[in-house]
């Protein structure tokens, strides 16, 4: 099987590897596709495989008597599966499934765990990923005790939107309606409103992000830092 090369490699992780520290990866990474809805880290199931995502996008739920809620979100970014492995356990009690179909560098989780102990270098830049999930996983929890659902929506979706080509999202209300913790009802209203003030256009189980400026400003404060901890963390900037 041909290797897959640094230079063509769209995971913004991988890319941000040091050549010497992504060839100790490079020999076990395997291309693979992602289709919706699949599933790949079950509740308390063993990690047996990171997912370097390429394309589409993840979502990681928790799930209780009140139904199933998104806590996080990863694409092209990250890697599904890492927080257990690089942190030395080999499991956590929440869903991993795809939400929007792509592709994904699938890796052993032993590969990765011989290479963190080979290489500082790369083992500091994978925790540094592990603490931009968690700054994630906090701004969620900070927006959904502190936001509107307006607010919520808009911030959910400029985070999907960062992971896509383009400006069109497949999703349904009743979706919206899981991840966001709220009635479709809610989803619906808040849409309209979003659709209203023209920062989208909803159709058919499609979003197109029309303005994403005047998203951000529906967003109240609540999207932005995530992503500025990311670019700083692994990207330098």
């Amino acid at each position: 099987m041909a290797h897959t090369e640094h230079s063509t490699v769209r995971n913004r992780l991988l890319r941000a590897m040091r050549p010497e520290d992504f060839a100790r990866l490079q020999p076990h990474l395997e291309p693979i596709d992602l289709q919706s809805g699949q599933t790949l880290t079950k509740p308390n199931a063993r990690t047996e495989h990171l997912h370097f995502m390429e394309s589409g996008i993840s979502s990681i739920t928790a799930e209780g008597a009140n139904g199933r809620v998104e806590i996080g979100i990863i694409g092209r970014e990250g890697a599904v599966g890492a927080t257990p492995v690089l942190l030395g356990s080999d499991r956590v009690p929440y869903d991993h499934f795809i939400q929007l179909p792509g592709a994904a560098l699938r890796i052993r989780a032993e590969a990765v765990s011989t290479a963190m102990e080979e290489s500082p270098t790369l083992r500091k830049l994978l925790l540094r990923y592990i603490l931009t999930e968690l700054i994630q996983v906090r701004q969620t929890a900070f927006a959904n005790a502190t936001q509107e659902i307006e607010a919520r929506l808009a911030r959910w979706l400029l985070m999907c939107h960062d992971r896509i080509d383009g400006d069109e999202l497949l999703l349904k209300h009743e979706f919206l309606s899981m991840m966001l913790g709220v009635r479709r009802s809610g989803v619906t209203l808040a849409m309209q409103q979003l659709e209203g003030a023209g920062r989208i256009r909803a159709k058919r189980g499609r979003v197109t992000v029309i303005n994403r400026e005047l998203l951000e400003d529906m967003a109240d404060g609540s999207y932005g830092t995530p992503e500025a901890e990311y670019a700083r963390l692994i990207e330098g900037a």
